[in-house]
C-alpha cells in the first residue's frame, strides 16, 4: 500500500516508526523485515496452495479465449 509521506505509524506495542520519504510503501504481507514498512519481501517468497494460481489467473484474463477453454462439462454451455 502506497501513502504520501511524511508518514509516522504507531504500533500495537506503543513504538513507532517514522518516515520522511515522499511516498512510503506500507507492508501488508508481514514478510518484511523492515514491517511495517515494505522491503519488497514479497517478491522473493514463493506462493503455494490455493492462491498459488494468481498469476496464471492474471495471465488468462489478458488472452480470454484460452481462459474459456475446459474439460469440465459442467461449465460449458450447450
Amino acid at each position: 500500500v502506497l501513502v504520501s509521506g511524511p508518514v509516522r505509524i504507531e504500533m500495537p506495542d506503543g513504538g513507532v516508526v517514522e518516515s520522511d520519504r515522499f511516498m512510503v510503501a506500507i507492508c501488508t504481507c508481514r514478510r518484511s523485515e523492515a514491517y511495517p514498512l515494505c522491503d519488497t519481501s514479497h517478491r522473493r517468497c514463493r506462493r503455494t496452495g490455493k492462491r498459488a494460481g494468481a498469476e496464471g489467473s492474471r495471465k488468462a484474463m489478458a488472452n480470454p479465449a484460452a481462459a474459456a477453454t475446459t474439460s469440465d462439462p459442467a461449465a460449458t454451455t450447450p
